[in-house]
């Protein structure tokens, strides 16, 4: 297991040696242009977030959860006027008391990968993007995935003007295959968010992430306000993200008493 999750994660992590480098050729950004790209999902730029969520107070046996995504994220030139924008979400989990009173499960969970066609010069900062989303069974350990292929729409609107950032993501996934002794998926996730961004790169914002499981009719609602601010290690620009983590509805077998977010993101040129 412990191989596996190193090749992956060596995986995600070796396109972006070579980005670096030509990052440092291209003209420096202000920290608020890169503040205001960062709160844009499909900006064009690339970024590798590490984001953080610690989550206390799960299910019956007052279980702890932190979940570790990897987020990668490329875009990809189609022409002058179209992107095309990639994630990739790849969550490394470790949990203890959650299944069980005294169990521990610790590896990989599933990756999720969207892909967003976005006009490359939005209009009156009005922005979008629409495609495909994908989740791949890539857990290590049963309690940690679904097992299941699914396939599904994605898509987002935003506008952005004078340092201000609202907008919403949302995205239906159905699994199409897979181990057919675990239950089918089909799940909607909704993102709305906005942000406001200063001249020195910090920034005040936040989201709600609402997850409803159609399949067994469940809704997991939370509110992450958050604090970020712009720095560098030596050349390298980064944006470091944290707040706390609002659970405001869902099933008591999942949902935490209270978490806590904390994100690095690496930040890299066109």
């Amino acid at each position: 297991m412990k191989v596996k999750l190193k090749v992956a994660l060596i995986s995600l992590l070796l396109p972006f040696a070579s980005v670096s480098l030509r990052a440092q050729e291209k003209p420096a950004e202000s920290a608020q242009e890169m503040a205001d790209k960062l709160a844009n999902p499909v900006a064009s730029m690339i970024s590798l977030p590490f984001q953080n969520n610690t989550d206390w107070g799960i299910g019956a046996y007052s279980g702890s959860k932190n979940t570790l995504n990897i987020q990668p994220v490329i875009p990809i030139k189609i022409n002058a006027k179209l992107n095309l924008i990639t994630r990739y979400i790849l969550p490394v989990v470790d949990q203890r008391n959650v299944t069980e009173f005294n169990t521990h499960q610790f590896g990989l969970s599933d990756l999720t990968a969207s892909a967003w066609f976005s006009p490359a010069q939005p209009k009156n900062g009005l922005i979008w993007g629409a495609g495909p989303a994908l989740l791949v069974p890539t857990a290590t350990n049963e309690y940690l995935g679904t097992k299941k292929f699914g396939v599904g729409p994605t898509a987002l609107l935003l506008k952005q003007t004078h340092g201000m950032t609202f907008g919403f993501l949302v995205n239906q996934i159905w699994s199409i295959a897979g181990d057919e002794d675990r239950q089918d998926i089909n799940q909607l996730f909704v993102q709305p968010f906005f942000a406001r961004t200063f001249a020195s790169g910090a920034s005040i914002g936040g989201n709600m992430e609402l997850t409803q499981n159609w399949q067994n009719s469940t809704t997991l609602l939370f509110f992450n306000p958050t604090l970020s601010a712009i720095t560098k290690i030596g050349k390298q620009p980064m944006q470091l993200v944290l707040g706390p983590r609002v659970p405001l509805s869902g099933p008591d077998s999942t949902k935490p008493k209270f978490g806590i977010r904390a994100v690095l993101i690496f930040i890299f040129a066109e």
